[in-house]
Protein backbone atom coordinates (compact mmCIF):
# COMPACT_ATOMS: atom_id res chain seq x y z
CA UNK A 1 0.00 0.00 0.00
CA UNK A 2 2.78 2.49 0.86
CA UNK A 3 4.47 1.49 -2.28
CA UNK A 4 1.20 2.27 -4.67
CA UNK A 5 1.28 5.98 -2.61
CA UNK A 6 4.78 6.48 -3.35
CA UNK A 7 4.39 5.54 -6.75
CA UNK A 8 1.41 7.73 -6.91
CA UNK A 9 3.35 10.94 -5.74
CA UNK A 10 6.75 10.06 -8.38
CA UNK A 11 3.79 9.86 -11.24
CA UNK A 12 2.15 13.07 -9.89
CA UNK A 13 5.72 15.02 -9.63
CA UNK A 14 6.79 13.69 -12.97
CA UNK A 15 3.69 15.04 -15.12
CA UNK A 16 4.16 18.30 -12.85
CA UNK A 17 7.59 18.29 -13.80
CA UNK A 18 6.89 17.71 -17.70
CA UNK A 19 4.39 20.62 -17.90
CA UNK A 20 6.73 22.96 -16.30
CA UNK A 21 9.57 21.71 -18.52
CA UNK A 22 7.77 22.60 -21.40
CA UNK A 23 6.36 25.94 -19.84
CA UNK A 24 9.87 27.07 -19.50
CA UNK A 25 11.56 26.08 -22.48
CA UNK A 26 9.13 28.01 -24.15
CA UNK A 27 9.30 30.84 -22.64
CA UNK A 28 12.33 31.87 -24.59
CA UNK A 29 11.00 30.37 -28.11
CA UNK A 30 10.44 33.98 -29.36
CA UNK A 31 14.09 35.04 -28.50
CA UNK A 32 17.25 33.64 -29.98
CA UNK A 33 18.26 30.00 -29.80
CA UNK A 34 19.23 28.04 -26.45
CA UNK A 35 22.57 26.42 -26.95
CA UNK A 36 23.22 24.05 -24.38
CA UNK A 37 25.15 25.08 -21.33
CA UNK A 38 28.94 25.10 -20.93
CA UNK A 39 30.54 23.17 -18.28
CA UNK A 40 30.34 25.19 -15.51
CA UNK A 41 33.43 27.73 -14.96
CA UNK A 42 33.79 30.50 -13.20
CA UNK A 43 32.72 34.08 -14.24
CA UNK A 44 31.66 32.50 -17.07
CA UNK A 45 27.78 32.36 -16.60
CA UNK A 46 27.99 35.91 -16.02
CA UNK A 47 28.59 37.29 -19.10
CA UNK A 48 24.94 36.01 -20.74
CA UNK A 49 22.06 37.68 -19.90
CA UNK A 50 19.36 35.96 -16.80
CA UNK A 51 16.86 35.17 -19.26
CA UNK A 52 19.72 33.38 -21.47
CA UNK A 53 20.27 31.84 -18.84
CA UNK A 54 16.66 30.29 -17.72
CA UNK A 55 16.19 29.54 -21.29
CA UNK A 56 19.68 27.45 -21.80
CA UNK A 57 18.61 25.42 -18.43
CA UNK A 58 14.98 24.67 -19.62
CA UNK A 59 16.38 24.11 -22.97
CA UNK A 60 18.86 21.40 -22.10
CA UNK A 61 16.47 19.87 -19.66
CA UNK A 62 13.70 19.70 -22.23
CA UNK A 63 16.21 17.67 -24.47
CA UNK A 64 17.15 14.94 -21.88
CA UNK A 65 13.62 14.07 -21.28
CA UNK A 66 13.08 14.11 -24.77
CA UNK A 67 16.19 11.60 -25.43
CA UNK A 68 14.48 9.78 -22.34
CA UNK A 69 18.13 10.58 -20.09
CA UNK A 70 17.18 11.07 -16.69
CA UNK A 71 17.57 15.81 -16.37
CA UNK A 72 19.15 17.26 -13.89
CA UNK A 73 20.58 19.97 -12.46
CA UNK A 74 24.02 20.57 -10.69
CA UNK A 75 23.52 22.86 -7.66
CA UNK A 76 26.98 24.40 -6.09
CA UNK A 77 26.93 23.39 -2.86
CA UNK A 78 26.75 26.53 -0.51
CA UNK A 79 29.08 25.54 2.53
CA UNK A 80 32.21 26.40 4.45
CA UNK A 81 33.33 23.07 2.86
CA UNK A 82 33.35 24.56 -0.96
CA UNK A 83 34.94 28.47 -0.28
CA UNK A 84 37.85 29.33 -0.26
CA UNK A 85 39.45 32.92 0.73
CA UNK A 86 41.41 34.22 -1.89
CA UNK A 87 44.15 36.00 -1.06
CA UNK A 88 44.96 38.22 -3.85
CA UNK A 89 41.82 39.50 -4.62
CA UNK A 90 40.70 39.11 -0.29
CA UNK A 91 37.64 38.02 -1.30
CA UNK A 92 35.63 34.60 -0.60
CA UNK A 93 34.94 32.55 -3.15
CA UNK A 94 32.65 29.17 -4.25
CA UNK A 95 34.56 26.31 -5.07
CA UNK A 96 33.68 24.10 -7.79
CA UNK A 97 31.81 20.94 -5.72
CA UNK A 98 28.04 20.61 -6.89
CA UNK A 99 25.19 18.50 -5.59
CA UNK A 100 23.74 16.60 -8.48
CA UNK A 101 19.49 16.56 -8.42
CA UNK A 102 17.81 14.32 -10.83
CA UNK A 103 14.40 14.13 -11.95
CA UNK A 104 14.43 9.77 -11.51
CA UNK A 105 15.60 10.23 -8.11
CA UNK A 106 12.41 9.51 -5.93
CA UNK A 107 14.26 11.22 -2.85
CA UNK A 108 15.84 14.59 -5.14
CA UNK A 109 12.32 14.42 -7.77
CA UNK A 110 10.25 17.20 -5.27
CA UNK A 111 13.20 19.44 -5.31
CA UNK A 112 14.06 19.33 -8.97
CA UNK A 113 10.81 19.80 -9.79
CA UNK A 114 10.30 22.51 -7.34
CA UNK A 115 13.46 24.51 -9.11
CA UNK A 116 11.58 24.00 -12.45
CA UNK A 117 8.63 25.48 -10.84
CA UNK A 118 11.06 28.65 -9.39
CA UNK A 119 12.97 28.86 -12.53
CA UNK A 120 9.23 29.04 -15.18
CA UNK A 121 7.86 31.66 -12.38
CA UNK A 122 11.34 33.79 -12.57
CA UNK A 123 11.05 33.45 -16.39
CA UNK A 124 7.38 35.11 -16.24
CA UNK A 125 8.87 38.08 -14.47
CA UNK A 126 11.43 38.29 -16.87
CA UNK A 127 9.24 38.28 -19.87
CA UNK A 128 6.57 40.31 -18.48
CA UNK A 129 9.47 43.32 -17.15
CA UNK A 130 7.96 42.95 -13.76
CA UNK A 131 9.18 41.84 -10.48
CA UNK A 132 7.80 40.83 -7.15
CA UNK A 133 8.49 39.93 -3.65
CA UNK A 134 9.42 36.00 -2.28
CA UNK A 135 6.71 35.92 -0.42
CA UNK A 136 4.43 36.30 -3.96
CA UNK A 137 6.63 33.95 -5.67
CA UNK A 138 6.17 31.34 -3.22
CA UNK A 139 2.21 31.38 -3.88
CA UNK A 140 2.80 31.93 -7.45
CA UNK A 141 4.17 28.48 -7.35
CA UNK A 142 2.37 26.76 -4.42
CA UNK A 143 -0.56 24.28 -5.70
CA UNK A 144 -2.02 21.16 -5.20
CA UNK A 145 -0.50 18.19 -7.09
CA UNK A 146 -2.99 17.05 -9.59
CA UNK A 147 -4.55 13.79 -8.59
CA UNK A 148 -3.14 14.23 -5.38
CA UNK A 149 -3.25 15.79 -2.01
CA UNK A 150 0.55 16.74 -2.00
CA UNK A 151 1.24 20.32 -2.43
CA UNK A 152 4.00 21.45 -4.37
CA UNK A 153 5.41 23.92 -1.53
CA UNK A 154 3.79 23.79 2.11
CA UNK A 155 5.99 27.20 3.32
CA UNK A 156 7.85 29.33 2.55
CA UNK A 157 11.03 28.90 3.55
CA UNK A 158 11.10 25.82 1.01
CA UNK A 159 10.98 28.14 -1.90
CA UNK A 160 13.52 30.74 -0.47
CA UNK A 161 15.87 27.69 -0.46
CA UNK A 162 15.45 26.55 -4.04
CA UNK A 163 15.38 30.43 -4.94
CA UNK A 164 19.38 30.21 -3.51
CA UNK A 165 19.60 27.18 -5.11
CA UNK A 166 18.97 28.36 -8.56
CA UNK A 167 20.84 31.42 -8.28
CA UNK A 168 23.70 29.26 -8.09
CA UNK A 169 22.62 26.84 -10.52
CA UNK A 170 23.05 29.73 -13.58
CA UNK A 171 25.00 32.45 -11.37
CA UNK A 172 22.28 35.40 -11.04
CA UNK A 173 21.26 37.58 -7.93
CA UNK A 174 18.21 37.01 -6.83
CA UNK A 175 17.64 40.73 -7.99
CA UNK A 176 18.22 39.60 -11.76
CA UNK A 177 15.73 36.75 -11.18
CA UNK A 178 12.99 39.36 -10.88
CA UNK A 179 12.78 39.05 -7.11
CA UNK A 180 13.24 41.04 -3.96
CA UNK A 181 12.81 40.65 0.09
CA UNK A 182 11.19 43.68 2.00
CA UNK A 183 13.32 46.60 2.19
CA UNK A 184 15.33 47.66 4.24
CA UNK A 185 18.35 49.81 5.10
CA UNK A 186 18.21 53.70 4.50
CA UNK A 187 20.45 56.34 3.01
CA UNK A 188 20.59 60.11 3.42
CA UNK A 189 23.85 62.40 2.21
CA UNK A 190 25.00 65.09 -0.87
CA UNK A 191 23.65 62.95 -3.32
CA UNK A 192 21.12 62.94 -5.88
CA UNK A 193 19.81 59.91 -7.37
CA UNK A 194 17.11 58.31 -10.26
CA UNK A 195 14.71 55.89 -8.61
CA UNK A 196 13.02 54.42 -11.82
CA UNK A 197 12.55 58.06 -13.40
CA UNK A 198 12.10 59.56 -10.16
CA UNK A 199 14.84 62.13 -9.40
CA UNK A 200 15.21 62.31 -5.51
CA UNK A 201 17.47 64.57 -3.54
CA UNK A 202 19.40 62.51 -0.67
CA UNK A 203 19.70 65.61 1.23
CA UNK A 204 16.09 66.14 1.85
CA UNK A 205 14.82 62.79 2.78
CA UNK A 206 13.68 64.12 6.18
CA UNK A 207 14.56 62.02 9.68
CA UNK A 208 13.63 58.31 8.12
CA UNK A 209 15.92 58.83 4.93
CA UNK A 210 15.45 57.32 1.69
CA UNK A 211 14.58 53.59 1.75
CA UNK A 212 17.07 51.58 0.03
CA UNK A 213 14.98 49.06 -1.94
CA UNK A 214 15.77 45.27 -2.75
CA UNK A 215 16.81 46.28 -6.41
CA UNK A 216 19.62 48.69 -6.94
CA UNK A 217 21.11 47.90 -10.39
CA UNK A 218 22.20 50.27 -12.48
CA UNK A 219 18.73 49.86 -14.68
CA UNK A 220 16.67 51.01 -11.37
CA UNK A 221 19.07 53.29 -9.77
CA UNK A 222 21.10 55.89 -11.00
CA UNK A 223 23.89 58.67 -9.67
CA UNK A 224 23.07 61.82 -10.88
CA UNK A 225 25.23 63.80 -8.88
CA UNK A 226 27.46 63.42 -5.55
CA UNK A 227 29.34 65.74 -3.50
CA UNK A 228 30.04 62.83 -1.20
CA UNK A 229 33.72 62.07 0.40
CA UNK A 230 33.14 58.49 1.74
CA UNK A 231 29.83 56.00 2.90
CA UNK A 232 29.42 55.39 6.71
CA UNK A 233 27.39 52.35 6.99
CA UNK A 234 25.85 51.84 10.68
CA UNK A 235 24.81 48.70 11.82
CA UNK A 236 21.73 49.86 13.30
CA UNK A 237 18.88 52.38 12.46
CA UNK A 238 18.94 53.89 15.95
CA UNK A 239 21.88 54.53 15.82
CA UNK A 240 21.83 56.05 12.41
CA UNK A 241 19.10 58.24 13.28
CA UNK A 242 21.32 59.84 15.94
CA UNK A 243 23.88 60.50 12.92
CA UNK A 244 20.88 62.02 10.77
CA UNK A 245 19.13 64.26 13.61
CA UNK A 246 23.13 65.89 14.26
CA UNK A 247 22.94 66.44 10.15
CA UNK A 248 26.83 64.29 10.38
CA UNK A 249 26.67 64.09 6.96
CA UNK A 250 26.18 67.35 6.09
CA UNK A 251 28.95 67.92 8.37
CA UNK A 252 31.23 65.91 7.25
CA UNK A 253 30.47 65.60 3.62
CA UNK A 254 29.61 61.65 3.71
CA UNK A 255 26.62 59.31 2.72
CA UNK A 256 25.39 57.72 6.13
CA UNK A 257 23.24 54.31 5.32
CA UNK A 258 22.58 51.51 7.90
CA UNK A 259 21.09 47.92 7.14
CA UNK A 260 19.28 46.65 9.80
CA UNK A 261 21.88 44.86 11.51
CA UNK A 262 23.09 42.16 9.01
CA UNK A 263 22.79 44.57 5.69
CA UNK A 264 20.43 42.85 3.06
CA UNK A 265 21.62 42.34 -0.22
CA UNK A 266 20.48 45.68 -1.71
CA UNK A 267 22.15 47.79 1.02
CA UNK A 268 25.73 45.42 -0.09
CA UNK A 269 25.15 45.90 -3.49
CA UNK A 270 24.77 49.54 -3.65
CA UNK A 271 27.69 49.85 -1.05
CA UNK A 272 29.51 47.84 -3.90
CA UNK A 273 28.25 50.39 -6.86
CA UNK A 274 29.34 53.46 -4.86
CA UNK A 275 32.72 52.21 -4.25
CA UNK A 276 33.48 50.80 -7.22
CA UNK A 277 31.65 53.50 -9.40
CA UNK A 278 32.14 56.69 -7.73
CA UNK A 279 35.70 55.43 -5.75
CA UNK A 280 34.13 56.59 -2.58
CA UNK A 281 35.42 54.86 0.52
CA UNK A 282 33.44 52.63 3.08
CA UNK A 283 33.55 52.78 7.09
CA UNK A 284 32.07 50.49 8.92
CA UNK A 285 30.67 51.14 12.52
CA UNK A 286 29.43 48.29 14.48
CA UNK A 287 29.29 47.21 17.34
CA UNK A 288 31.87 45.65 19.35
CA UNK A 289 31.11 41.89 19.80
CA UNK A 290 31.37 38.95 17.71
CA UNK A 291 28.29 39.76 15.54
CA UNK A 292 29.71 43.50 14.62
CA UNK A 293 33.00 41.94 13.41
CA UNK A 294 31.17 39.72 11.54
CA UNK A 295 28.87 41.80 9.73
CA UNK A 296 32.10 43.74 8.90
CA UNK A 297 33.59 40.61 7.48
CA UNK A 298 30.22 40.45 5.21
CA UNK A 299 31.01 43.95 3.86
CA UNK A 300 34.62 43.44 2.95
CA UNK A 301 35.09 40.01 1.84
CA UNK A 302 31.57 38.64 1.03
CA UNK A 303 29.59 35.63 2.76
CA UNK A 304 29.61 31.96 2.55
CA UNK A 305 25.91 31.76 1.21
CA UNK A 306 26.77 34.15 -1.60
CA UNK A 307 30.02 33.48 -2.08
CA UNK A 308 29.10 33.21 -6.12
CA UNK A 309 29.08 36.82 -6.43
CA UNK A 310 31.84 38.22 -4.07
CA UNK A 311 32.65 40.35 -6.78
CA UNK A 312 29.82 41.92 -7.21
CA UNK A 313 29.17 42.43 -3.37
CA UNK A 314 32.25 42.47 -1.42
CA UNK A 315 34.07 45.52 -0.65
CA UNK A 316 37.99 44.31 -0.04
CA UNK A 317 38.90 48.01 0.97
CA UNK A 318 36.64 48.92 3.29
CA UNK A 319 37.66 49.80 6.33
CA UNK A 320 36.99 49.00 10.23
CA UNK A 321 36.27 52.31 11.95
CA UNK A 322 34.35 50.93 15.40
CA UNK A 323 33.52 49.81 17.51
CA UNK A 324 37.08 48.29 19.06
CA UNK A 325 37.79 46.78 22.31
CA UNK A 326 40.39 49.71 22.82
CA UNK A 327 38.01 52.09 22.65
CA UNK A 328 36.74 52.20 25.90
CA UNK A 329 39.64 52.93 27.57
CA UNK A 330 40.68 55.64 24.98
CA UNK A 331 37.49 57.35 25.19
CA UNK A 332 36.83 56.61 29.06
CA UNK A 333 33.75 55.00 28.77
CA UNK A 334 32.30 53.91 32.09
CA UNK A 335 32.68 50.44 32.87
CA UNK A 336 28.39 50.36 34.05
CA UNK A 337 27.78 49.96 30.34
CA UNK A 338 30.03 47.33 29.09
CA UNK A 339 27.80 44.09 28.53
CA UNK A 340 29.55 40.65 29.80
CA UNK A 341 30.24 38.16 26.87
CA UNK A 342 28.43 34.89 26.46
CA UNK A 343 29.79 31.57 26.39
CA UNK A 344 27.85 31.79 22.58
CA UNK A 345 29.92 35.23 22.43
CA UNK A 346 33.38 33.84 23.41
CA UNK A 347 32.59 30.60 20.84
CA UNK A 348 31.54 32.96 17.49
CA UNK A 349 34.81 34.91 18.49
CA UNK A 350 37.20 32.13 18.42
CA UNK A 351 35.35 30.61 15.22
CA UNK A 352 35.57 34.00 13.53
CA UNK A 353 39.39 34.49 14.62
CA UNK A 354 40.14 31.38 12.93
CA UNK A 355 38.70 32.60 9.27
CA UNK A 356 41.73 33.68 7.25
CA UNK A 357 40.80 36.99 6.32
CA UNK A 358 41.13 37.48 10.14
CA UNK A 359 44.32 36.62 10.40
CA UNK A 360 46.29 39.60 10.27
CA UNK A 361 47.75 40.78 13.44
CA UNK A 362 45.82 43.82 14.25
CA UNK A 363 42.33 41.62 14.08
CA UNK A 364 43.56 38.98 15.93
CA UNK A 365 44.84 41.61 18.84
CA UNK A 366 41.81 43.12 18.52
CA UNK A 367 39.54 39.67 18.92
CA UNK A 368 42.20 38.65 21.93
CA UNK A 369 41.63 41.72 23.58
CA UNK A 370 38.11 42.05 23.80
CA UNK A 371 38.07 37.82 24.93
CA UNK A 372 40.65 38.87 27.77
CA UNK A 373 38.47 41.95 28.96
CA UNK A 374 35.53 39.69 28.87
CA UNK A 375 33.07 42.29 28.06
CA UNK A 376 31.22 43.71 24.99
CA UNK A 377 30.16 47.36 24.03
CA UNK A 378 26.91 48.40 21.93
CA UNK A 379 27.41 52.12 20.11
CA UNK A 380 24.86 52.93 22.34
CA UNK A 381 27.12 52.63 25.11
CA UNK A 382 28.91 56.09 24.39
CA UNK A 383 25.31 57.86 25.24
CA UNK A 384 26.80 57.54 28.53
CA UNK A 385 28.98 60.03 27.53
CA UNK A 386 26.56 62.64 25.97
CA UNK A 387 23.99 61.73 23.43
CA UNK A 388 25.76 63.04 20.36
CA UNK A 389 29.33 61.81 22.07
CA UNK A 390 29.36 59.55 18.83
CA UNK A 391 28.95 61.82 16.23
CA UNK A 392 30.49 64.90 17.57
CA UNK A 393 33.51 63.23 18.85
CA UNK A 394 33.90 59.83 18.91
CA UNK A 395 33.72 59.21 14.93
CA UNK A 396 35.58 63.02 13.89
CA UNK A 397 38.60 61.13 16.24
CA UNK A 398 38.82 57.72 14.52
CA UNK A 399 38.20 59.64 11.11
CA UNK A 400 40.50 62.08 11.81
CA UNK A 401 43.52 59.90 12.95
CA UNK A 402 42.31 57.53 10.99
CA UNK A 403 42.27 54.69 13.70
CA UNK A 404 40.65 51.71 11.60
CA UNK A 405 41.00 48.32 11.00
CA UNK A 406 41.49 46.75 8.15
Amino acid sequence: MARKKTSAKKAATKKVVKKVVRKAASAGATGPAAKKPPARRKGAEKKLPTRDKLVALSTDIARKAARGEDPFIDIPTRNLSNVAFNQRNRIIEMGDSTARRNFFDLGKAKKFMQTMLVASGASELIRQEKTTSIRDLFYHCKHTIEGTKENTFDDQSESDVIIEDLEVAIASLREELGLFAEPKGAMVGPMVIEDKGDTIDLERMGSGGYAVPSIVEADVIKFKRSKAKFVLLIEKGAVWRRFNEDRFWDKHGCLIVHGGGQPPRGVRRLLWRLHNELSLPVYVLVDNDPWGYYIYSVVKQGSISLAFESQRMAIPDARFVGMSSFDAKKFDIPPAVSIKVTDQDVRRAKEIKGYPWFAKKPWQREIDHMLKLGVKLELEALSAKDFSFITETYLPEKLRTEDFLD
